[in-house]
């Protein structure tokens, strides 16, 4: 009878513990199909923006403009892996009577001010509408931001809530180096909790073992 609890004890942690690792494979199968749809989507070939954009529908879906810069820039705090600390330029532009945001890419913070070109350009990006605001972002220092929020950027800026993150411009050499849409932001841990819960199952298994032969020497001293 002393065996009873201490076999059912390791089976059934066991198995609670090998379901949440399988379910996350499950989950990281699910996921890299997901990835692998936005990745085809964002290299598409480019279409017109839509009238009516859909933050969800139309969100990656790869578009080109022929564009002019229509006001000055907001400039988004970053930085990246290989340069450091910068900037996102946000700049309103107008493309066939529309107003629209574009992402024009980075520059580091120690370049000095530039001009925008007021030449027409060709930008061939991607809708995006980044989640990137959360209770604890800044709130905008004038031109300076803290977080790409397309509503609200859309409202300083005079434009529709419609932001296209470059991929390509043509028509002038400009200061900014784009830095496309990519599925590098998109969180894909499973494979790290799989193996979490994996480990633990054998934790598990090797401490129900030991409480299994401990029970079975205390019986035969007994």
């Amino acid at each position: 009878m002393r065996l009873i609890f201490p076999v059912l004890l390791g089976f059934a942690g066991c198995g609670v513990l090998l379901w949440l690792g399988f379910w996350q494979v499950e989950r990281l199968a699910w996921k890299e199909g997901i990835l692998a749809e936005i990745e085809g989507r964002i290299g598409g070939a480019p279409v017109a923006v839509p009238e009516t954009p859909d933050p969800g529908a139309d969100r990656y879906l790869p578009v080109a403009i022929d564009a002019r810069v229509t006001g000055e820039p907001l400039r988004v705090l970053m930085s990246t892996r290989d340069e450091g600390a910068g900037f996102r330029i946000i700049a309103p532009v107008e493309s066939g009577g529309r107003a629209l945001l574009a992402d024009l890419g980075f520059v580091r913070d120690e370049i000095p001010a530039f001009d925008l070109p007021e030449t027409p350009l060709r930008i061939t990006g991607n809708l995006h509408w980044p989640d990137e605001v959360d209770r604890w972002t800044p709130e905008p220092d004038g031109e300076l931001w803290f977080a790409r929020d397309v509503p609200a950027m859309a409202e300083a800026l005079g434009t529709e809530p419609v932001l296209i993150v470059a991929r390509r411009i043509d028509g002038a050499d400009l200061v900014p180096r784009p830095l496309p849409v990519g599925t590098e932001g998109i969180r894909n841990d499973h494979l790290e909790y799989a193996i979490t819960w994996f480990g633990l199952a054998l934790v598990w298994a090797i401490m129900s073992g030991a409480l299994i032969l401990r029970t079975i020497r205390r019986k035969g001293e007994a």
